[in-house]
């Protein structure tokens, strides 16, 4: 189980979000939301979420195998659509090094499960509480 905590204090929209190793960084929302852009929006959190996951996931497998897997370029476009309620990502994978069209067709299987898909490829319940 993961456990992050955030706290908001006095400037508009930024937010520290802290975890239990002790590791820091700053969600802010962009100039043309009122925010100050001193971070990541929320938005793009997520999606560097999965580009995280993604390229470290395809990496361990490929390192495992012992795969001439040089570099990942993962690229996400996140996009909520209001109307339907629909969000809709898009995730690019380019795969330098020296691979043959096997191992790239069981490295594109390996991104499709790595956890960070899983959790948002499946049905997501959010428990909200006051304390």
């Amino acid at each position: 189980m993961v456990h992050i905590s955030s706290s908001h204090k006095k400037q508009l929209y930024k937010v520290e979000i802290t975890s239990p190793s002790g590791n820091t960084l700053i969600a802010d929302e962009p100039l043309e939301n009122g925010g100050q852009n001193l971070g990541f929006s929320p938005h793009e959190l997520l999606a560097a979420a999965l580009a995280a996951c993604t390229s470290a996931t395809v990496k361990m497998y490929a390192n495992r195998k012992e795969w001439a897997l040089d570099e990942i370029k993962t690229q996400i476009s996140l996009e909520f659509d209001k109307e339907t309620q629909k969000t809709s990502i898009i995730r690019n994978i380019e795969l330098a090094g020296d691979l043959d069209e096997v191992q790239r067709a069981k490295l594109l299987y390996i991104a499709n499960v790595c956890p960070v898909h899983k959790i948002l490829s499946n049905p997501i319940a959010i428990d909200t509480k006051l304390i």
